[in-house]
């Protein structure tokens, strides 16, 4: 079997030429997109792999002439340009795969000789090409196997499974696969099953007729419904109630919901997928998850991994989120070398999330257009900490405390006064210290809704359907400051 190695890095074409022939493959090398069409205008290969950026030209940009004189070749994209742009290209064209520098030689050789084996047509699809605005950055090794399983579950349905820690960015991988998918012309309907009290869950999901609960007076179309042609995305799956869980097993294994109240089975046609940052498999061992509903689930898992696993991406990811700040009316900054590499070398107990809101902070409260290191480390440091959460959170009581001895010394007076029953201590935890921390977030912000969920790393819809919950208004802020 014969492959044509398109690639001009003559050190990189010497490593895979030894492997592919070690494989039993004949291999043609060039360097430049003229000789490949050259080439292949000559005569056939049993697989073409390639680089991307060339000294004529872009490899992807330029792969429908190859189509054209080979349309049943399987191709084999590879590139130093690690983005997710670069892997969704890749797959527009109906690439057999694509690796992103630096690669497993090995694997490499076996995904050649898978695709020289293959002999199907590879045709792109005739969808438009995507444009920029792509919302998942990195080029860590760990965010490039990201890249390949979203590229991979883009044409078909299958459901995805998006596992992480709080905060790193999984309803991102969910808006790209919807967003870059054959669905994008559909709705995209985001459901955070923990927020949803335990009796209305059905109701949100799988909607309810009238008159079938006490305050139903009107029908109502549930989430499901509203993501037809789209996708539904369910957050923090792992936290759903029990109950809930059994009528999404069927209407997973049915295709169909029944509203709550109703006779009528409702046709689905969604794409389903979710996301948590639990470990199922305990929860399934401790019966507080369905193991039937897991399997269901977990057809195509993508991990996404914490920020401490991809520190590659933390200089990256900071001016990337210094250009957003700008683009949302902060001031335009700039970030230094020293700054970046302080940045790098931090924990990120909240990961993407966390970084995100000391960057849009150190935006606004910068001094100077070029962020330098001591205000970075002004803000990180422990002092700036308890500073930064106010001398009074609401008004009194435990919140009063937090800006005198910080937040660790008030949650540990807390738990010393208060001492909740294992295993609910989380709960307890949330409930007594939410509200103050939404009324600071809204004191600083001068009640600004949009100012407040970028800053607890939050979406705006989740922020007003909290306040909403606890009594909180907005305009009081408004007038306060």
């Amino acid at each position: 079997m014969s492959v044509l190695l398109v690639e001009d890095d003559v050190s990189i074409a010497i490593v895979i030429t030894a492997a592919l022939e070690a494989e039993g493959f004949a291999v043609t090398h060039c360097q430049t997109i003229a000789e490949r069409d050259r080439l292949l205008g000559e005569r056939g290969f049993d697989a073409l792999v390639t680089d991307v950026m060339l000294p004529d030209g872009d490899g992807i940009e330029t792969i429908d002439r190859a189509r054209v004189l080979h349309p049943l070749m399987p191709i084999i994209i590879l590139s130093a340009q690690n983005t997710l742009d670069t892997a969704v290209r890749a797959s527009d064209t109906g690439a057999f795969e694509y690796f992103p520098k630096p690669f497993d030689i090995d694997e490499l050789a076996r995904t050649v000789r898978q695709a020289a084996g293959a002999g199907k047509e590879l045709l792109p699809d005739g969808d438009e090409p995507l444009g920029d605005g792509l919302p998942l950055v990195g080029r860590s090794v760990a965010m490039q196997s990201v890249f390949r399983m979203i590229t991979r579950v883009l044409r078909n349905d299958l459901t995805v499974l998006i596992l992480g820690e709080s905060g790193t960015g999984k309803e991102l991988v969910a808006e790209a696969v919807h967003n870059l998918g054959h669905r994008r012309a559909g709705p995209f309907i985001a459901v955070n099953t923990a927020a949803i009290p335990a009796d209305l869950i059905e109701s949100e999901l799988f909607g309810h007729e009238k008159g079938a609960f006490t305050g139903a007076v009107a029908r109502h179309v549930g989430k499901f419904e509203q993501a037809s042609g789209g996708t539904l995305f369910l957050d923090e799956i792992g936290d759903m109630p029990m109950q809930a869980q059994t009528r999404l097993l069927r209407a997973l294994q049915s295709g169909t919901v029944r509203r709550v109240g109703g006779r009528e089975e409702v046709r689905l046609d969604v794409r389903i997928i979710a996301a948590t940052n639990k470990d199922l498999e305990p929860e399934i061992a401790a019966g507080r998850f369905r193991e039937d509903l897991y399997y269901r689930l977990n057809v195509v898992p993508i991990h996404m991994p914490p920020l401490r696993e991809r520190r590659d991406d933390i200089e990256v990811l900071a001016r990337h989120f210094l250009q957003l700040a700008a683009g949302e009316g902060l001031p335009r900054r700039q970030l230094s070398v020293e700054a970046g590499q302080l940045l790098a070398r931090q924990p990120w107990r909240g990961n993407v999330r966390e970084l995100k809101n000391v960057i849009y902070r150190l935006a606004l409260l910068a001094r100077e257009d070029m962020i330098d290191a001591e205000s970075v480390q002004a803000l990180l440091s422990p002092d700036a900490a308890t500073a930064a959460t106010g001398d009074d959170l609401s008004g009194g009581g435990e919140s009063a405390a937090i800006g005198q001895g910080g937040i660790a010394d008030a949650v540990s007076r807390w738990l010393a006064a208060e001492r909740p029953a294992s295993g609910t201590i989380y709960e307890a935890a949330v409930a007594a210290f939410e509200r103050p921390l939404f009324s600071e977030v809204l004191r600083e912000t001068g009640g600004n809704q949009l100012r407040a969920a970028q800053a607890l790393g939050i979406n705006r819809n989740t922020l007003r359907k909290r306040l909403s919950e606890l009594a909180l208004d907005p305009e009081e802020f408004t007038r306060r400051s």
